[in-house]
């Protein structure tokens, strides 16, 4: 109040302002920090460094100072100045030049159900639904059975838009490998290009589908009270032309390069399987997917011995085993070598199925089986349990 009352108001301002604070670290101390970071450590982030320059130089200074002087020089980029941008990239002006494909594992009967995964497939001119199925977990023949779908509407798209899933692409190929996965070798006979995407933005169309998807149709499906997949895959001929009417976009161009198939429907089954190449050893038997497969013995398969023929499985199950595209009779030798005693190893992507399937054996264990009861006046005696013969035999009561 004295200096206010003798200065006026300038007395009531801090006298250090504009000054040098008395707690700054000196310039050479910056300077030396710098240099140590510039020569020894410019790769290392603000606190990394600051925490190195302390413990082997004795340099001691704050990671937010250091964070402020790395800035200042340039070494290190604020998270603002780091910032990445995807453009966005332009739809293709024609229907069914590109379609986007993709995976979603959502709990999509909420609690009335398990969780499962819904494929959808997408015209990336148009952002029309083409397809969506749901399946028990993302796989070769889950996308074979949504793409037969597809294509015998008749459609035939010019290429196809994913990630970098392995049923899409090797991830590591080598000199023995085709490079070309299931999935890549069915497309190729059918002569569709596949491209894989390199971030999750480049395909965004399919992952705001997903997005949408996931709020719309799962209330749509509370609404109908669908509580499983083959019930819900008969809602979504219904529910994808109601979505295609209120979000499809107009082409930039009229043209519809969608084909016609290039083979007989019928033949489709040839196409959507599972190849491989295995080798015939001396008594005509070959390996595949831990089984024991035989040839029967006859004039195709005599000289076939040291040779490789092509295995065929198929969506259900069955096995064929082909020579020069002619189907060999056999048989598969020692079932039973089937069973499975090590750990299994599964993908994130299937796990929800796997669980599904482990808990459905464990209740079927768990449940007690049902045994007949047999009368013990007029039951046959081997129809019997043991335990109820043994107590006719020694008198004791059941």
């Amino acid at each position: 109040m004295k200096r206010y009352r003798q200065d006026g108001a300038s007395a009531v301002r801090y006298k250090a302002r504009g000054k040098p604070p008395n707690n700054r670290i000196r310039h050479a101390k910056r300077d030396y920090a710098l240099t140590l970071i510039e020569e020894q450590y410019p790769d290392f982030g603000p606190t990394l460094a600051a925490e190195m320059v302390a413990e082997h130089h004795g340099c001691k200074v704050s990671r937010e100072t250091v964070r402020k002087w790395m800035q200042e020089e340039g070494i290190w980029l604020s998270r603002k100045q780091r910032r990445t941008f995807h453009q966005l990239r332009l739809r293709r002006e024609c229907f069914g030049e590109l379609v986007q494909i993709d995976d979603s594992d959502h709990r999509w009967f909420e609690d009335r159900g398990y969780p499962c995964t819904q494929l959808v497939l997408i015209d990336d001119a148009t952002s029309t639904l083409m397809e969506l199925r749901f399946v028990k977990s993302e796989s070769t023949f889950s996308y074979f059975e949504a793409l037969e779908s597809y294509l015998l509407k008749p459609c035939r798209p010019v290429a196809f838009y994913s990630d970098k899933h392995t049923v899409f692409r090797v991830p590591k190929p080598n000199e023995h490998m085709t490079g070309m996965t299931q999935f890549g070798r069915a497309l190729a006979e059918l002569n569709i290009k596949i491209i894989c995407a390199n971030s999750s933005q480049a395909k965004g169309r399919v992952e705001r589908a997903n997005r949408t998807l996931k709020d719309r149709l799962v209330k749509e499906l509370r609404i109908a009270g669908i509580s499983n997949m083959e019930d819900g895959n008969a809602f979504l001929a219904g529910f994808i032309e109601r979505h295609n009417a209120k979000f499809a976009k107009s082409p930039a161009k009229s043209d519809n390069l969608h084909r016609a198939l290039n083979i007989e429907p019928d033949r489709l089954a040839e196409v959507f399987c599972l190849r491989d190449k295995r080798y015939v050893i001396n008594d005509l038997t070959l390996k595949y997917d831990r089984k024991r497969i035989r040839l029967q013995v006859n004039e195709l398969t005599r000289g076939l011995v040291g040779k490789y023929v092509d295995v065929y499985e198929m969506p259900d199950g069955r096995i064929q085993v082909r020579a020069n595209g002619v189907a060999l009779p056999c048989s598969i030798f020692d079932p039973h070598q089937q069973r499975v005693t090590h750990a299994a190893i599964t993908e994130n992507k299937h796990l929800s199925a796997v669980l599904a399937h482990i808990k459905e054996e464990q209740e079927k264990a768990a449940s007690p089986p049902k045994v007949k009861p047999v009368s013990a006046k007029n039951g046959n005696k081997k129809d019997r349990p043991e335990a109820t013969r043994t107590a006719f035999k020694d008198g004791s009561l059941l």
